[in-house]
């Protein structure tokens, strides 16, 4: 296993209340996503992990900035937002990169979805719902928070496969 001395994660404090703790796992997993792309170039950001899958880094983080957006924008901010990537006739649009979608573009936008997400969350209470546009069912803030570590989780895991194929690096 290999460690990257750039790694600057902060695991949160066991001893820290349940927001703090919540926010704290959802941004170490929001951070070891960045830290699985770091230093790749385009190409390595654009190597399939096994094709025939369409799995990326830079689809990853595509598909974040997805997943991001909808949840804490659409589902518990109820602002209607359409999708950044995926169309009806492609859903998986995120994880399709083609030679005009850029690293740069990928990247901040999925940034600026954290810091939407970020905002959205903002002094509201983990107990608060809201309820889905699309389906209705509520959901709470507390559930989002809990369904983003997990949504990152399960994608780190791909994360660090695609990685190490690209370069061996491994344990980010």
């Amino acid at each position: 296993m290999t460690t990257d001395p750039a790694d600057n994660r902060a695991r949160p404090n066991p001893t820290d209340g349940e927001r703090k703790q919540l926010e704290g796992w959802l941004d170490y997993h929001r951070e070891t996503l960045a830290l699985k792309c770091a230093g790749l170039d385009d190409a390595q950001l654009r190597a399939r992990s096994a094709p025939p899958s369409p799995i990326t880094l830079l689809g990853l983080v595509r598909h974040m900035a997805e997943v991001e957006r909808g949840w804490f924008v659409s589902v518990f901010g109820g602002e209607p937002a359409a999708p950044l990537y995926c169309t009806e006739d492609r859903p998986d649009r995120d994880f399709e990169c083609e030679p005009g979608d850029t690293t740069e573009e990928a990247f901040a936008t999925w940034r600026e979805q954290i810091a939407l997400a970020r905002s959205t969350a903002a002094g509201r209470d983990l107990a608060e719902t809201s309820p889905d546009p699309l389906t209705g069912e509520r959901y709470s803030l507390r559930w989002v928070h809990l369904h983003m570590i997990e949504e990152y989780a399960r994608h780190n895991g791909h994360a660090d496969l695609v990685r190490e194929r690209i370069d061996g690096a491994t344990g980010m």
